[in-house]
């Protein structure tokens, strides 16, 4: 793609963002409406305009907090479990797509509770990747996507996480570019009657390392329902947050949350780096915050860290109260 092609894709995406209502507010919007837009959207959306006022401390970048299902280690029913991360101070929960929990009983917990189901995380796409070269393997991630948008609209949520593809020894780096696109492409028409977006996450996956390309591979769909889910704590192995937001900009629609520590990867191996807690490694909350409400982010910002008892899910959200006033 040469570099005008690139910046017309570029300019065109961002502004078809903007007509689909990914932004709200302009700059006469006040205080109170900015906090009713950042703290009180139903539809779990939480992006900001850029033309919000972004000195307000009503306006900054994380203003709900969420974590993983899975994350919950208590022994308790689903309407318990929602009730108490309520308790503890949590705004939502995401879960996985597909999944063997009961619709009826989520959606009973959700509305009894008011504990919001902001998206869902596909379960497949590491066991089936849309990268795989059985394009049978591809079809049923594909099928696994589909059915998680479905369930997302149920959940009143507004993104599902997609890991895209997997580079390895018998998957080339552009294999897993061309056959992840052209599968994603085909979910489009269920994105648009979902209203549910697709969100790319950036993994340990061998694939997308770079900011830039992480950029140009939502562009190239040249379509609103696909954006970027940011993980903070994975980007540390390749590169710097700061440098992913400010390339991705309004791409984003939601974050995840881990802390990662340089010593612990050097010293004990590269998993181990995120045996941290919050706040504890080499994550500069400050400068993140800084960038994110810089591109206009406003909105959701989900743990993904070890779980644990209730005493552990409490340590997690203080840990997260504490990253989000950085």
């Amino acid at each position: 793609m040469q570099r005008r092609d690139f910046i017309k894709n570029t300019v065109s995406t961002a502004a078809a963002f903007a007509a689909t209502g990914a932004t709200v507010g302009t700059a006469a919007v006040g205080a109170a409406a900015v906090e009713t837009a950042a703290l009180s959207n139903a539809s779990a959306n939480g992006i900001i305009s850029k033309t919000a006022d972004l000195s307000s401390p009503l306006a900054r970048p994380m203003v709900k907090k969420s974590l993983m299902w899975g994350m919950v280690k208590e022994d308790l029913s689903v309407m318990d479990k929602f009730k108490l991360l309520k308790d503890l101070g949590y705004d939502g929960v995401e879960l996985d797509s597909p999944d063997k929990l009961d619709m009826k009983e989520v959606l009973a917990a959700r509305d009894k509770t008011g504990l919001l189901i902001p998206g869902t995380v596909n379960s497949m796409h590491w066991k089936l990747p849309l990268s795989d070269p059985d394009p049978k393997k591809r079809e049923e991630c594909a099928k696994s996507i589909e059915k998680a948008l479905w369930d997302t609209k149920e959940y009143g949520g507004s993104t599902v996480l997609v890991v895209p593809g997997v580079v390895n020894a018998t998957v080339t780096y552009g294999e897993a570019y061309e056959r992840s696109q052209a599968e994603i492409r085909k979910l489009l028409p269920i994105a648009e009657k979902t209203g549910v977006k697709i969100a790319i996450e950036n993994v340990w996956n061998q694939f997308l390392l770079s900011p830039l390309e992480a950029a140009k591979f939502v562009d190239d769909f040249k379509h609103p329902m696909v954006g970027w889910y940011l993980d903070i704590g994975n980007v540390l192995r390749y590169s710097w947050p700061v440098s992913w937001i400010e390339a991705l900009n309004k791409r984003i629609l939601k974050l995840h949350l881990k802390e990662f520590s340089f010593k612990k990867q050097n010293d004990l191996g590269l998993w181990k780096g995120f045996d941290v807690e919050f706040m504890e490694g080499d994550n500069n909350w400050p400068e993140v915050n800084k960038a994110l409400q810089k591109v206009g982010y406003s909105g959701w910002a989900s743990a993904e860290v070890s779980g644990g008892d209730r005493k552990r899910l409490l340590t997690i959200r203080e840990k997260m109260d504490e990253v989000f006033k950085a």
